[in-house]
């Protein structure tokens, strides 16, 4: 049994895997060959957090490796409220093959998993999203050629998207630049850990305030909305701070000619990014969002296939 709740917890070798699966299942959709690896199984997919593409992503890839998926809302089951967590994993455990879950705290997806008996997969929390970082790793992959010594660069706020990918290209040998205003600055544990999956891999992590140091020579820039959900109350000033941090044709231009930009979507523009990046020759983000199906499909397959 395998879950997925951080991509620290996995092995260079894990995502290698899960990457090469990926590219297999994209590959046999795409030529229209079957592929029901998971026939006769069933992901309970819990949401305390909407999500447009996480939801259709699991739902339609759990449909393609020929198995069922259950959407439970949040009015469907309370985590930590009425019932335990304790009893939540246990029951769900009798009835399903894996969970797939969108949630708030992390503590909500390592407590399913120590409690239960079947995978678990992190859909996102506040800490962490690495279904995304999968998706953006094949990106990168099918764009620049290679993970290895590329240069990542992640402008904005210090969030779940700018530490999963600190712990995706550590991983994977890649430099990662990450530039945030020293008040939304990045989590200082996934910092640590990422620092120390890079000196396994030869990667390389860097830490600025500064958005154009981390953009110069990039292979790939990435940026995230300033206002997650549950944080519109903070809106008016994060744009005072972030003003500075937004993706535009001047800052994008340091990067390298060739480079790509990604955003995990939805988008903001005009805040985070302007049109003329997001639309721009140089953006891939719907291929990025296509890859959500493909990478999730991986990792389900690596979590629940016999």
């Amino acid at each position: 049994m395998k879950h997925l709740l951080s991509l620290h917890d996995w092995s260079p070798e894990d995502i290698e895997k899960a990457l090469t699966l990926a590219e297999k299942l994209k590959k046999e959709q795409k030529e229209g060959i079957p592929h029901p690896l998971l026939k006769g199984k069933t992901l309970g997919m819990i949401f305390t957090k909407s999500s447009t593409r996480t939801r259709v992503s699991f739902e339609v890839g759990m449909y393609q490796l020929g198995g069922n998926a259950l959407f439970l809302s949040s009015n469907d089951i309370q985590l930590g409220r009425g019932e335990t967590i304790y009893d939540t994993a246990n029951v769900l455990s009798r009835y399903l093959d894996g969970i797939m879950i969108r949630t708030y705290k992390q503590s909500d997806v390592e407590d399913l998993a120590k409690y239960g008996s079947i995978p678990i997969i992190n859909g996102l929390t506040d800490l962490l999203h690495p279904c995304q970082v999968l998706a953006d790793l094949l990106t990168i992959k099918e764009h620049c050629g290679s993970l290895k010594g590329k240069k990542l660069a992640y402008v904005g706020d210090g969030n779940n998207m700018a530490h999963s990918l600190m712990y995706g290209g550590a991983k994977t040998g890649m430099e990662v630049a990450v530039a945030t205003p020293a008040a939304y600055k990045c989590d200082e544990t996934v910092v640590k850990q990422a620092m120390e999956d890079a000196k396994e891999t030869g990667a390389k992590i860097l830490i600025t305030e500064d958005p154009k140091e981390a953009v110069k020579d990039a292979d790939v820039v990435y940026t995230d909305t300033w206002v997650s959900m549950g944080q519109e109350s903070e809106k008016e000033e994060k744009v005072k701070v972030f003003g500075a941090y937004q993706v535009n044709k001047e800052l994008f231009s340091l990067a390298k000619p060739n480079a790509i930009f990604l955003h995990c979507l939805p988008a903001y523009r005009g805040m985070e990014v302007t049109d003329d990046v997001i639309d721009g020759p140089n953006s891939v983000v719907f291929d990025e969002a296509e890859n959500r199906l493909h990478a999730q499909k991986a990792v389900m397959v690596m979590a629940m296939g016999e």
